[in-house]
């Protein structure tokens, strides 16, 4: 959630999904309809045997030793061969889940004008509309978004805070303060998982940076046409993502160049790893890309959190993760630089990853 400098970029008309989901037309407009190479295949995204890892975090917590090293072993399988997995038992609340799911639905059935009132400006990622729009023809998700940068607190935008529904801000500081601390002991354990020491994330990211978006997908009369996220990994270290109750199946991940769907567990955090702890790990723990799908009948709200490295950290591969055996994949970077990057490009799977690689030598 980079400060981004606005700039006159031409995104042309953007229809709101809900707005275009109470008209009804006879067919979807042309921008958002998909390449056919891009659309999704609904039918035979079928469920996997395999299904993303779920990590039992009353057992990292408090468990037995026996219960604590599965565990982690579990944890550490998840980060290495899926990128993803879902946490249990995470000690939040979960009425304060329930309420920050009521606070989103409320604020996304409000009129259109009073939304509007929230902006998502062009080049920026905070607001109320469609974010990585740069051109006027770009295919469009079928998505409504509403962001807000929330620490350090410099990179909030009072302006675009809602006044309605009430409580909404309330709220979102309570949740987003449970799931920061999340974050900070997720971190704890994913770091031993690499024979680093607990606080070693905490004390490298420095204040961390973190910002919440609510996406809303209205149900879709050609969800075979159209897709409510395109394919990207995310530039954090971590995302935090609560579905919904009773939305659409509509998270799709990556997994051996086919598309899986995930659907929650009940009252489950799905957490997946970031472009910046890929590069931390050299590669050890890869962002995964991932995308949303619609539904005919069915709409879908989720809640995501981001939490990355202060802006002021250069960062690069952990130099105990580097070895002959692991060259170094990345190359050394200011974070700041790197965040405003992603927020500045379109989703494009993980390309913008490219930013960070180190250039291949070519043979003389």
């Amino acid at each position: 959630m980079a400060p981004v400098p606005v700039s006159p970029i031409n995104v042309g008309h953007i229809d709101d999904v809900q707005e275009l989901r109470k008209a009804r037309p006879a067919t979807i407009p042309e921008r958002f309809v998909r390449d056919m190479t891009e659309r999704p295949t609904l039918a035979t995204a079928l469920q996997p045997p395999d299904t993303v890892p779920i990590i039992d975090f009353s057992r990292l917590v408090k468990g037995n030793k026996d219960e604590y090293k599965s565990e982690m072993l579990q944890l550490t399988r998840a980060c290495e061969e899926w990128g993803f997995f879902q946490v249990i038992n995470h000690g939040i609340d979960l009425s304060l889940l329930e309420s920050i799911e009521k606070v989103a639905e409320d604020f996304f059935v409000l009129p259109l004008e009073e939304k509007q009132k929230y902006p998502m400006l062009p080049g920026t990622v905070q607001g109320y509309g469609q974010a990585f729009v740069f051109s006027e023809d770009q295919k469009l998700d079928w998505c409504n978004m509403f962001a807000l940068g929330l620490e350090p607190h410099f990179i909030r935008v009072p302006k675009l805070w809602p006044a309605k529904p009430l409580k909404f801000s309330e709220t979102v500081e309570v949740y987003s303060g449970e799931v920061r601390k999340l974050c900070q002991h997720l971190l704890e354990y994913i770091a031993m998982t690499l024979n680093l020491r607990a606080d070693f994330f905490k004390e490298m990211f420095g204040v961390a940076v973190q910002a919440i978006r609510m996406n809303y997908y209205p149900p879709c009369a050609r969800p075979d046409l159209v897709l409510g996220l395109s394919p990207h990994s995310d530039g954090s270290a971590l995302t935090v993502l609560q579905q919904g109750k009773g939305g659409s199946e509509g998270l799709q991940i990556l997994k051996d160049n086919k598309w899986m769907p995930v659907q929650p567990a009940p009252n489950a955090f799905v957490i997946n790893i970031g472009d910046t702890l890929e590069v931390l790990t050299n590669g050890k723990y890869k962002s995964v890309e991932h995308r949303a799908v619609t539904h005919k009948e069915k709409d879908r709200l989720s809640i995501v959190t981001f939490y990355a490295p202060s802006y002021e950290i250069e960062l690069g591969p952990i130099p105990e993760l580097v070895d002959e055996n692991n060259p170094c994949k990345f190359r050394t970077y200011n974070h700041g630089e790197y965040s405003k990057h992603y927020v500045t490009s379109k989703l494009q799977g993980k390309k913008t990853l490219e930013f960070a690689k180190v250039e291949s030598k070519k043979p003389t």
